[in-house]
């Protein structure tokens, strides 16, 4: 018996890496990794940070932001319930921490996409 790892199909992506101009070019066949097929997908997530195949970081962008205003509608609720200080150290520690996590991996990005965080 072996104790070695194995691929789980149902939870193993691909992702092929081009430019956005030649993203048309790339064959859309499956890919055979260790015996498993795996079909390429536009956008994978490794670590909660979402990754695109011309690596515009565009997938990771667009959730950030509907997970933020997701946090800042459910925040409305209890807007008028809770002294103003407590809501804003609410904000800063649900939506600020959204923002922050895998920031680093958003240098270089395009100036419109960071606007939009």
């Amino acid at each position: 018996m072996s104790n070695r790892l194995m691929l789980n199909p149902d939870k193993s992506e691909a992702i092929r890496c081009t430019t956005s101009r030649r993203q048309h070019q790339l064959p859309t066949a499956t890919i055979p990794i260790v015996g498993v097929l795996i079909t390429p997908a536009r956008s994978v997530r490794e670590l909660g940070i979402y990754i695109n195949a011309d690596l515009s970081m565009r997938a990771h962008v667009n959730r950030t932001v509907s997970r933020c205003l997701a946090a800042l509608r459910q925040l409305r609720q209890i807007r008028r319930a809770v002294p103003t200080a407590t809501f804003q150290m609410l904000v800063v520690a649900l939506v600020h921490s959204l923002l922050d996590y895998g920031n680093a991996v958003l240098v270089g990005i395009l100036t419109y996409r960071v606007r939009r965080l």
